[in-house]
């Protein structure tokens, strides 16, 4: 099926009935309101953190995360490891799926090597491993390529799917978010999780019921979840305000304050793992969308240096984030295993620095280039787009800002169709290398670079990511780890932003866990009389 992505409007119903029946009177509905969609139900077409976050409560991986962002035994009840490149796995028993199949070793390996296939967007998560094993009908190995020592972090957003149901619904290879390909996964879904997908209007609403014969523990009272896509900020500010909604993300940072007033509702904030960026395309040598033409200015470090530095970072912060960012020198927030505070410090704000640097370049009168970004995926993001393409005007670069909903963007920066664009990255395993392999690495095989969508390249960086995944000792680690960052930041491979916060809102009666990487996991939401 090829549909265009995000546009679908058909109604999918994805599991029997007889999965979700709950007590009459008993029911506790949530209504979730989020400016845009999980955009397929494939736990592997799309390593984006709301997919993630979304799918993650039909969905498991052998590796949980709990309620304070810790790592624990999820379908894998308990591993070891067997050798320095082996790690042997004990699967849970009397785990079913959703449509009541038996969860075994099959459906482990046939999930890694989907996830690590054609068309998956996961593949920066597989690409260290060897082999996936089956050793019995609840037992695996996973050989990695070398030491591997954070692989228990990284299978923590691998999803495991059932074989037979993929093989039955001709999905055994990932919706490809490249292609705009489309296949059953993208609407229905069979997970082990807390929770079915029981309707799927892509792009409007989703309702998902509580999983009665889920094999863990729901310690919240949600028995259905009705997810609803309000893009306009203040028709969803709108929906919380008059009681439609119990939870929405985000809150519009200009809403915070109001909606704090309100006595009926709170706002749930906190620091988010997330940094947002803008890369350039430094590989093709005539760069795309632009009045340069026969060579790609960005190629030139004195070019992306100025671009950096004719950046008003203070002024985003203050009037377009409105105080809830935190600049970043980075590609990193502080809370990731790695960040090196001597590095912390930003280039300066500095036109004149800028216009100067551009003239070195060749370029006195600046040129023309088109800029992507996304309208409906980070905080405030077509804004900040805005304000960068207004710094850049004073320069003399004139910035054509194309900014469109992530059901567009994403295809179109993912295939590199773009010479400059937005884009924010959340280290899942909360540490460095999570930055370092998908988004500093030069795109290669598997998923190294498979987010980096300029083709920043610089071999010493990738040498230090290989050496940072099999190092043990923390100290010489992080020491490596610096070390690829500062060279990243001489090299001005990518302009780091800021930090942002996270702003939910709940009404007051409903308990929920804020996790610093913006997931939310329904299984631990109480509503209270």
């Amino acid at each position: 099926m090829h549909l265009a992505l995000g546009l679908q409007t058909h109604r999918y119903a994805a599991v029997p009935d007889r999965s979700w029946v709950v007590a009459a009177g008993s029911a506790q509905t949530v209504r979730i309101a989020n400016q845009g969609d999980a955009l397929s139900m494939d736990p592997h077409s799309l390593n984006e953190s709301l997919q993630l976050s979304v799918t993650n409560n039909v969905y498991e991986s052998l590796v949980g995360v709990s309620k304070d962002l810790t790592f624990e035994p999820g379908l894998a009840a308990s591993w070891k490891q067997t050798a320095p490149t082996v790690w042997r796995f004990e699967l849970r028993k009397n785990v079913r799926f959703h449509d009541d199949t038996p969860f075994t070793a099959d459906d482990v390996v046939f999930s890694m090597n989907r996830a690590a296939g054609e068309g998956s967007d996961m593949r920066s998560n597989t690409n260290d491993i060897k082999e996936v094993r089956k050793i019995n009908s609840h037992t695996i190995e996973i050989e990695t390529k070398a030491p591997f020592p954070i692989l228990p972090n990284v299978l923590s957003t691998v999803y495991i799917m059932s074989k037979k149901w993929c093989e039955d619904n001709q999905a055994t290879k990932p919706v490809d978010r490249r292609k705009g390909i489309e296949n059953a996964a993208s609407f229905k879904a069979n997970g082990t999780g807390p929770f079915i997908v029981k309707e799927r209007q892509p792009n409007v609403q989703t309702r998902f019921v509580r999983n009665t014969n889920y094999w863990g523990k729901i310690s919240g009272n949600v028995d259905e979840v009705v997810f609803t896509v309000i893009g306009n900020d203040a028709t969803r500010v709108a929906a919380m305000m008059s009681g439609e909604l119990d939870v929405m993300e985000p809150v519009p940072v200009q809403d915070v304050e109001r909606l704090k007033a309100n006595d009926k509702l709170k706002v749930l904030q906190g620091p988010e793992l997330r940094a947002i960026f803008l890369g350039m395309d430094q590989k093709r040598d005539e760069l795309l969308y632009s009045s340069v033409k026969g060579k790609n200015p960005f190629k030139d470090k004195r070019v992306r240096q100025a671009f950096y530095q004719a950046i008003d970072i203070d002024t985003i912060k203050s009037r377009v984030m409105r105080g809830a960012a935190t600049p970043l020198a980075l590609m990193f927030p502080p809370q990731v295993n790695g960040f090196a505070p001597d590095l912390a410090k930003r280039l300066p704000f500095d036109v004149e620095a800028s216009k100067k640097l551009l003239a070195e370049a060749g370029y006195p009168n600046g040129f023309e280039v088109k800029m992507n970004c996304p309208n409906d995926r980070y905080v405030n993001d077509a804004e900040i787009c805005q304000a960068v393409a207004a710094n850049l005007a004073k320069v003399g670069v004139k910035i054509n800002l194309e900014a469109e909903t992530k059901g567009t963007y994403f295809p179109k920066i993912l295939s590199r169709n773009t010479s400059f664009y937005m884009l924010g990255w959340t280290a899942s395993t909360v540490d460095a290398h999570n930055v370092m392999y998908p988004i500093l690495s030069t795109p290669g095989d598997g998923g190294r670079g498979q987010f980096n969508l300029g083709a920043y390249s610089n071999p010493k960086v990738d040498e230090l990511t290989d050496k940072v995944a099999s190092e043990t000792d923390q100290k010489k680690r992080n020491e490596m780890i610096r070390e690829a960052m500062k060279i990243h930041q001489d090299d001005v491979g990518h302009l780091p932003l800021h930090q942002q916060a996270l702003n939910w809102a709940a009404k007051k009666n409903v308990e929920l866990v804020q996790f610093p990487d913006n997931g939310m996991a329904w299984k631990f939401i109480t509503v209270k009389p």
